[in-house]
This record gives structure tokens, C-alpha cells and sequence, in this order.
């Protein structure tokens, strides 16, 4: 809205030089301007990318897929630098999006009235992966948000602690008791197995989606589809009743099954904003690392290595007080 209310006032020509200054680089046969800042600063987009003096490098990076500005900036980026790249006939980055900003308790961050937040200190209190996840799943990526410890620990005692690293825990906890330590096989015509395998192919296009969109508040609510439903079908299938009856070996082992090809599915999909804890997840599940695994055909359902040892680690989310 902004940029369009711009668009519709009486545009003039930009000048990219000042006078009022002398820092800055000179305007070549006239000692008295510079170049205005942001024509030379939105140059560096090019330069960095190869242009002019290695045009493969430029031609394999440039258009780029997203400029992500703060939204102070965003008239420079979507007004004068595609005019500028009109005028030298270079393609346009194929995505502009400005980012909001944190707010702390209700008021802007000001070190005069002190309550600026050090993300360093967060993440030394609270972790990265914790933070991050925080960051993304708070507030809509793009609007402002509203920054609080007590809000922080929330999330991450309901949702990472209790929702995913509780189902981890007792998850392997019960792959140790039930089948020492061993990923049973699963049967591919069960069918829970075929809810849960077209379920997933919903949450993978969600996932897709919310990402090319940077929607990724929207992505987390996707993957934590997957988390809620393995929480309420190991409540509603009572694993440990099933073990009490060896008749019901069968369906034991389709219910580990099911959760822990979730998990591993949910390590994926979490991985770029929890990279530490996804690969802990990886390690406790008896599985490759996210990190070295790529291709869309990792996010098919039924890929869980079987037959191998699950590793009881520690608590993956420790609750906080």
C-alpha cells in the first residue's frame, strides 16, 4: 500500500548525485557532487553477483530470488532499483519483501530506555534453535511483533518441549522397551500407515507453499499437524497395551512405525530453523543427518531406515521453570 500510495503522487526525475556533502564517490568531471548513496549501495547487488567483470558467475546468480530489506527501505528497493535496472536492461530480482520489526513489551527497542534485547543473551539463555523457532512462529514473518520472555518460554515449554520433544522421548523410550531399540518393519498396506503417508503428502506441499511464500509461521503450523496428530494417535492406540498382547505385535509395530517415520519427517521440515536439534533428532532416531540429505524424495513418507538401533538421548526441549 505504501509503495502504490507512492506510485500515484506526481513522480520526478531522481537525482543521483548530492552537492550538501563530500563523502561518498566522486561524480567523474565534477568534483562538486557524489553519487547519491543508495544509486552506488544498490549497485553492490551486481557486483557481488559478478557483474561486470565475471558475467558466468553473474548470469548463474543474478536475477536474484528475494531481496529481504527492512521495511524502512523498502521504497528504495521497489521504486528506484527497478528503475535503475530497467534503465540498464537487467532483469528484475524476482522477489522484494520487507521484514517488520520487534517491539519489546508493547514499546519500541531504545537503549536510552534500556529494554533493547541482546539476541546473544537470549540465545545463551535459551538457545538458538529455541529463538529462532520463536522468532518464526510468533508473529507472521513481514509484520511487527512483540518481543517477551514470558511469551519465549511459553513456546517453548507447550510447544517444544511437551509437543515434540516429549513425543521424541517417549517415543524411542518405547522402541527400547517394546523392541529393543530396533525400528520394526512396517506393513506398507496398513491402514494407518496410508493415513498418515497422505497426510504427510498434504503437510509437504503446505510446507513448499508457506516457504516460497516466506510464510513461515504458516510452515511451522504445518509441520505441527504432523506433531499433534502422532500425540493424539499414540494416546488414542495405547501403545502399552498392545505390548501387554503378543496377538497385537503387528499393531505395535505399525504405531512405532508411523511415529517414528513422523519424526523423521518432522527432522526434515524443521531443519532450516532448528538445524542443532533436528540433527539430535537424527541421531536419536538412528537416521542420517537432515543436513546431508536433499531431494524432494526425502520428504516422501515410508523412507525411515528400519531395522536399525534408536539412541535414547537427553531431553531434546528441557521445560523451563
Amino acid at each position: 500500500n505504501e509503495i502504490l500510495g507512492f506510485l500515484r503522487e506526481d513522480l520526478r526525475d531522481l537525482s543521483i548525485s548530492r552537492s550538501s556533502f563530500n563523502w561518498g564517490i566522486p561524480v567523474p568531471d565534477d568534483e562538486r557532487h557524489v553519487i547519491y548513496v543508495w544509486f552506488d549501495a544498490l549497485m553492490n547487488y551486481l557486483t557481488a553477483a559478478g557483474f561486470p567483470d565475471d558475467m558466468e558467475r553473474f548470469e548463474k546468480l543474478w536475477p536474484a530470488d528475494v531481496h529481504l530489506i527492512g521495511k524502512d527501505i523498502l521504497r528504495f528497493h521497489a521504486v528506484y532499483w527497478p528503475t535503475f535496472l530497467f534503465a540498464a536492461d537487467l532483469p528484475l530480482p524476482r522477489k522484494v519483501f520487507a521484514h517488520g520489526w520487534w517491539t519489546v513489551e508493547g514499546e519500541k527497542m531504545s537503549k536510552s530506555v534500556g529494554n533493547v534485547v541482546d539476541p546473544e543473551v537470549v540465545v545463551g539463555e535459551f538457545g538458538v534453535d529455541a529463538f529462532r523457532y520463536f522468532l518464526l512462529r510468533e508473529v507472521p514473518f513481514g509484520l511487527d511483533g512483540d518481543f517477551s520472555q514470558s511469551a519465549l518460554k511459553g513456546r517453548i515449554n507447550s510447544e517444544l518441549a511437551n509437543d515434540l520433544g516429549n513425543l521424541l522421548s517417549r517415543t524411542v523410550s518405547m522402541v527400547k522397551k517394546y523392541r529393543q531399540q530396533i525400528i520394526p518393519v512396517p506393513d506398507c498396506e496398513n491402514q494407518h500407515y496410508k493415513e498418515f503417508a497422505a497426510l504427510n503428502d498434504e503437510i509437504r506441499s503446505e510446507v513448499a507453499r508457506a516457504i516460497d511464500n516466506l510464510a513461515f509461521h504458516k510452515m511451522l503450523a504445518a509441520a505441527w499437524r504432523l506433531v499433534e496428530k502422532c500425540n493424539r494417535f499414540i494416546d488414542e492406540q495405547a501403545p502399552w497395551a498392545l505390548a501387554k498382547d503378543e496377538s497385537k505385535a503387528a499393531e505395535l509395530d505399525q504405531v512405532l512405525y508411523c511415529v517414528l517415520e513422523s519424526l523423521r519427517l518432522l527432522s526434515l521440515y524443521l531443519n532450516p530453523i532448528m538445524p542443532e536439534k533436528t540433527a539430535q533428532m537424527a541421531v536419536q532416531l538412528g537416521q542420517r543427518s537432515p543436513a546431508v540429505q536433499s531431494g524432494p524424495e526425502v520428504f516422501t513418507w515410508g523412507r525411515l531406515e528400519t531395522g536399525v538401533e534408536v539412541v535414547k538421548g537427553e531431553s531434546l526441549f528441557p521445560r523451563l521453570d
